[in-house]
Order: C-alpha cells, then structure tokens, then sequence
C-alpha cells in the first residue's frame, strides 16, 4: 500500500523528526519564510529531510530518501518576517520524486505510508534500563548538566526519539536512526552509538558501529 502526498520539502542536515515528536525551528532565510506562510495558509504540512553531506540545501543538492512529515503546531512572527515555529511529527515518509516549482523552495511527492509508525510496543525493562544508562554516561562524558528524574518520567518512545534528535551524531547515524523500521531497533543502535561517541569523547578506541 502506498499514500502519495505532495509536500513541501526542508532540508537541513542534522535534524531529523519522528512521528509524535516536536522539533522547534527558527526560519530566517526568505524562501524558507515562504514555505512556512504557504503552509499555515495550507494544509498546515512541512516535510523534514536530511541532504547529503554539509552542502547545505541548495536546489539539485541530493537528499535521502526518508524523511518526516511534520503538522505545524506552533508559529510566532518576529517583527522582521522571522518565524519560530514547531512541528509534530505525523508519518515518516518515502520521496518518490521532486516537484517542478514556482516556489524559491524545493517540494515533492512522497508515500506517508512506507513505514508502519502506528505507536509502538514498549522496550524491555533490560533495554530502556540501557539506553538510560548510557545516556547517562555520554551526558557525564560530554560535561551536560541534565536533569535525569526528568529524563527518566518520559516514555520509551519519547526518551529514545529526543536522544536521537539532539545526541551529536552524524548525519548519517541520525538519518540511520530515523529509517529504523522498530523503536526497539532504533534503541539497540542508538545505545551502539552513544557508546562510540562516548568513547570518542574521552579519547577512547572501540570500534564504530556498522549502520545499516
């Protein structure tokens, strides 16, 4: 089964988005302003996706295949045409092909039903029980001050997607995280890379984790 949508598009490296996560955004470039009253014009929609490599956005830059559809659901107006805005995550999606535009943004048509992300079964008690305790390592190895009782009242989901969002990873460790098919696959390979990065904080060698 496949749903087709035509959405408009916004590459940025780094950031990536889940369905029932938020991701704030402060847009001041002016096409991408333009994007953003479109959509609150629209349907309400903005498509998050990574593009290859640091190139940035340009128009004809490659972008992968997986992203996510995000609702806006919060927009304030600055003085000077900027915008801060949030998205809700809705569905991953898969791009099928770009869209000839007049827009100064890039748009395509995408399927919102390439992947199962109804909500998913809860992670073992074992395996929330890791991901906390290696957040916690990396958090120490990096210097952050959190606060892990906050940390600790999230659900499996929530807790698994915010770490994969904000964590310093590449850009393709996060785009690989977002193509897990399962909460519980994105927890085992975001444990893997939480330790890799943790050891290459504190100067240690381990081995990097295949990303499949």
């Amino acid at each position: 089964m496949s749903r087709l949508l035509r959405v408009p598009l916004f590459p940025l490296p780094g950031a990536i988005l889940f369905p029932r996560s938020q991701l704030p955004l402060h847009i001041f470039e002016q096409r991408y302003r333009e994007m953003v009253r479109d959509a609150i014009e629209g349907p309400g929609q903005i498509a998050m996706v990574q593009p290859h490599g640091r190139d940035g956005d340009d128009i004809g830059t490659a972008l992968y295949d997986v992203g996510c559809v995000g609702d806006v659901v919060g927009v304030e107006e600055l003085d000077d045409g900027r915008f801060n805005i949030v998205l809700l995550g809705t569905n991953r999606f898969r791009l099928l092909r770009e869209l000839a535009s007049e827009a100064a943004y890039r748009s395509a048509e995408i399927d919102i039903e390439a992947f199962d992300d109804g909500e998913p079964p809860a992670l073992s008690l074992g395996q929330r029980a890791e991901v906390e305790r290696e957040a916690r390592r990396l958090g120490d190895a990096m210097g952050l001050a959190v606060d892990w009782s906050a940390v600790a009242r999230l659900d499996d989901e929530m807790l698994v997607n915010a770490i994969a969002q904000v964590a310093p990873f590449d850009f393709g460790a996060k785009q690989a995280l977002l193509e897990q098919a399962s909460l519980d696959g994105r927890a085992d390979l975001l444990v893997q890379l939480m330790q890799f990065q943790r050891a290459a904080v504190s100067g240690g060698v381990e081995v990097e984790p295949t990303l499949q």
